[in-house]
């Protein structure tokens, strides 16, 4: 097999040129982002009830949301947290359960709640990892000068409307976040001794605002061949018929509402603010979908804002500007994981030529590094990872050890060659004797990074693309070491004369040669000096782990967390785990 890989040597040409093709395509279409995407785990349902306090939350949303939820398959923690008009649920799941089928089993039990108070709003279910956080912040301020006088408070439903979905039509973009500004409202000041004075309550205002401020569908008519769909519309328009409303009538007389109180147009209790250099804005957070390139999402977000400024904002006085993107320093961290991997592959390039002492020589030794590292970017595609910052470094840790077998082979062949094999002789038995060992070491150190892809929590999510990146590019080492190796051995001369050798072939010229040779003979040929060494080795390790591995504290046993936090409702059910850093603690309320 050997001797005929390193006559074809135009095929195996042919072939690792194929592989730089490809790994270079796979380069150019891998994702890329800051760190690796996480597995959702959690999932958080969110009921708004505007008004409420936390007590009718808990009492009339929480315990009923609660009743169902307990019995999503899989739930392992459920925390439950009740705020003025807004409850929370957050559902924590374990690793490796489809989110997909757990967000329809989390609906399901919704559908399930028999009723809501009035007011309520439909359940929003969110699913997010850490990964998918917002990675672009855009604020929405008013011209220079403000021409058109502009209150940026009153314009958050403007942008809700025209802006945000447009944002969100960008590909690779999940969701666009508003904050800032406040929703526009009509506004009912009630004059509490008219209202008195006419034997009203605020229950009768209410009521009658209801009753008429709504569409109603009253069916459908047939008439011969034509039918008739009636629909009584009764929601106001402005606030004159607002004001119109009549909210009593007894015989020929009427109490209208503006008689008893002073309706006007204002917005909702501004909640939030967003200050950019002490000016007040809108702001709008960007998400990305999992798996997308945060560069593409950039360049075609701003293309789209400039879009926007131009057919939207400017002709009504606003403009849209980025305030901060964590693209920017993915680019940085992207740009500087090749630089250092660059910088790797030289200083590997120069070691080899100092100990080598031959142009040609480092060039068939190094020829493998882009190779393996076009690997590792095909591992990665195959694999569906992306390209991070964690698996970039992961490929800069590999390019020191893809050059360990192409050296193991290429000594072995220069060996042959002291010997007075010709060209192809000493590739061919040079590669033959030592591939079993270039296969063991390959195997072994594959096997020590595969573990990782097998550890489900955060920790293996985050390093299971170093890995990946390693593993392939010292699988592709070995495949180079054994093929494209002795081709190039076979067909260069590597130009070294009168160097002094052994009967083995071992160079024996030169100081430092002749002391390590000197210092390994005389520790292999005792048994004594064997032994000592395997147990200073071993205990040196043992001392590196109990020393300078720091334990993990716990509590003493008995012994409560100092603090817990805070929370609005006044029902929580404690769920007990042991766990290191007692100030992590929370109150979650666990299922049965």
């Amino acid at each position: 097999m050997f001797a005929g890989i390193i006559r074809h040597g135009t095929l195996v040409t042919v072939i690792a040129l194929i592989v730089a093709i490809l790994g270079a395509a796979a380069a150019l279409r891998i994702p890329v982002q800051m760190i690796p995407d996480l597995e959702v785990r959690t999932v958080t349902v969110e009921t708004s009830w505007p008004g409420a306090t936390p007590q009718d939350i808990e009492k009339d949303i929480l315990i009923e949301q609660e009743r169902f939820l307990r019995n999503v398959p899989n739930l392992s923690r459920m925390t439950s947290t009740a705020s003025s008009g807004a409850a929370e649920i957050e559902l924590e799941f374990p690793f490796g359960v489809d989110i997909t089928e757990t967000l329809i089993q989390i609906n399901n039990a919704l559908s399930q709640v028999p009723d809501y108070p009035r007011n309520v709003d439909e359940p929003r279910i969110v699913a997010a990892s850490f990964s998918s956080n917002a990675f672009m912040y855009f604020r929405i301020a008013t011209l220079e000068g403000n021409p058109r006088e502009l209150d940026i408070e009153l314009m958050r439903d403007f942008i809700e409307d025209r802006v945000r979905p447009r944002m969100e039509s960008v590909s690779g973009v999940s969701e666009v976040t508003v904050g800032g500004g406040a929703d526009r409202q009509m506004q009912i000041i009630v004059d509490e001794a008219a209202l008195a004075q006419r034997g009203l309550s605020l229950l009768d205002l209410r009521d009658a605002i209801v009753s008429r401020n709504q569409d109603i569908s009253g069916g459908e008519i047939d008439s011969g061949k034509r039918r008739y769909l009636l629909r009584t519309v009764g929601r106001f328009d402005d606030v004159e018929s607002l004001e119109q409303l009549v909210v009593r009538r007894q015989g020929d007389s009427v109490v209208r509402l503006g008689e008893v109180a002073q309706v006007q147009q204002g917005h909702s209790r501004i909640r939030e603010l967003s200050v950019v250099n002490g000016q007040r804005v809108i702001g709008l957070q960007v998400r990305r979908e999992s798996g997308s390139n945060v560069i593409d999402i950039k360049h075609a977000m701003m293309d789209e804002v400039a879009a926007i400024n131009r057919e939207v904002l400017e002709p009504a006085g606003m403009t849209l500007g980025l305030t901060a993107d964590d693209a920017r320093y993915v680019e940085a961290s992207v740009a500087n994981v090749w630089t250092n991997l660059g910088i790797g592959a030289a200083f590997a390039t120069l070691v080899m030529f100092l100990f080598l002492r031959s142009g040609r020589a480092t060039f068939a030794g190094v020829v493998g590094i882009p190779l393996c590292a076009i690997a590792a970017f095909i591992g990665l595609l195959i694999t569906g990872r992306t390209i991070n910052v964690i698996s970039l470094a992961g490929i800069a840790f590999a390019i020191g050890m893809t050059v360990d077998n192409s050296i193991v082979v290429l000594e072995n062949i220069e060996r042959h060659r002291r010997l007075g094999l010709d060209r192809f002789e000493s590739a061919l038995k040079g590669v033959r004797e030592v591939w079993p060992a270039v296969l063991a070491s390959t195997t072994t150190t594959i096997l020590v990074f595969l573990p990782i892809l097998f550890i489900e929590e955060e920790a293996g999510q985050l390093y299971s693309d170093v890995a990946i990146a390693i593993s392939a590019a010292i699988l592709a080492s070995m495949l180079v070491a054994i093929t494209i190796i002795p081709t190039l051995c076979a067909r260069l001369d590597f130009g070294r004369r009168g160097v002094t050798t052994d009967e083995y072939g071992n160079e024996t010229s030169g100081r430092w040669s002749r002391a390590a040779m000197a210092a390994v003979h005389w520790l292999v040929n005792g048994s004594v000096r064997r032994v000592l060494v395997m147990a200073a080795t071993v205990g040196f390790s043992l001392w590196v782990i109990l020393v300078l591995t720091p334990p993990a504290e716990y509590l003493p046993e008995g012994e409560e967390p100092k603090t817990f936090a805070a929370m609005s409702a006044p029902r929580v059910t404690t769920c007990k785990r042991w766990k290191p850093l007692p100030d992590r603690w929370k109150i979650t309320s666990c299922p049965t």
